[in-house]
C-alpha cells in the first residue's frame, strides 16, 4: 500500500496506551485501517518498563510519569529500523512545528533534542519505535498536564486542544510521507 494513501483515525474517547497498540496490525484489527496508518487518542501510558523498546531507557531507569497523554501510534509496512527512526524524527519535528506556531508566551522555550521535545529542561514527550515481523511501529506520547517539580511540561500550557493538535499533526505527517514518496518518483538515476 502506498504511503500517500496512509489511513488514519482519531479516537474521541480516552483509552490507555498499552503494549497491545504496538503489535502488528493493531489498527487493522481494531479499526479496519489496512496498510500504513496512524491512530491518535488521549489516555494514560500503561506499558511497564520491561516492555519498552528503548534499552537505554530501561538500563538507566527512565520513568514515564503518570497522567494523561496524547498518543500517536503509527505502523509502516515498507521500512526497516533506520527508516522508522527517521520517520520518528519527522513526526517529532512536525509536533515541534505545530506547537511553536501556537505558543503565545515568551516564557516557553521549545526544543527538540533528538526524538524528544522539551520546554526548557522539562520533558514534553516520550517516544519509541520497533520492528515487528511484518511492519515497523512508532509511538509518540505528549504529556497533557504539567508537573514542573517532576520535570514534565504538558501541551495544555500552549492553549492547544489535544485532539485538534492530533488532527494537525496527522495531516502534516501524512503530507510529509506523501512528499517523500512523490520525490522518490522524480529522482533521476545516474547510469
Amino acid at each position: 500500500m502506498s504511503i500517500s494513501n496512509m489511513k488514519f483515525k482519531i479516537l474521541p474517547a480516552p483509552r490507555s496506551m498499552t503494549e497491545a497498540e504496538m503489535h502488528p496490525h493493531w489498527a487493522l484489527k481494531n479499526f479496519g485501517l489496512q496498510g500504513d496508518n496512524i491512530v491518535a487518542f488521549r489516555g494514560a501510558f500503561e506499558v511497564p518498563p520491561e516492555k519498552w523498546f528503548d534499552l537505554d531507557a530501561i538500563m538507566h531507569g527512565q520513568e514515564v510519569l503518570p497522567g494523561e497523554m496524547l498518543h500517536f501510534v503509527i505502523e509502516h509496512f515498507d521500512c526497516n529500523i533506520r527508516e522508522i527512526l527517521m520517520r520518528q524524527y519527522i513526526l517529532v519535528s512536525v509536533v515541534e512545528e505545530k506547537l511553536i506556531h501556537r505558543m503565545n508566551s515568551p516564557d516557553h522555550c521549545l526544543v527538540r533534542l533528538g526524538e524528544d521535545l522539551f520546554d526548557g529542561e522539562n520533558r514534553i514527550s516520550v517516544t519509541g519505535c520497533t520492528i515487528t515481523p511484518v511492519s515497523a511501529k512508532l509511538h509518540l506520547g505528549l504529556y497533557l498536564d504539567s508537573s514542573l517539580q517532576a520535570g514534565v511540561h504538558g501541551i495544555k500550557a500552549y492553549n492547544v486542544k489535544a485532539l485538534e493538535l492530533a488532527e494537525l499533526v496527522i495531516n502534516q505527517y501524512r503530507a510529509e510521507m506523501r512528499r517523500l514518496e512523490e520525490k522518490s518518483w522524480r529522482v533521476r538515476p545516474i547510469i
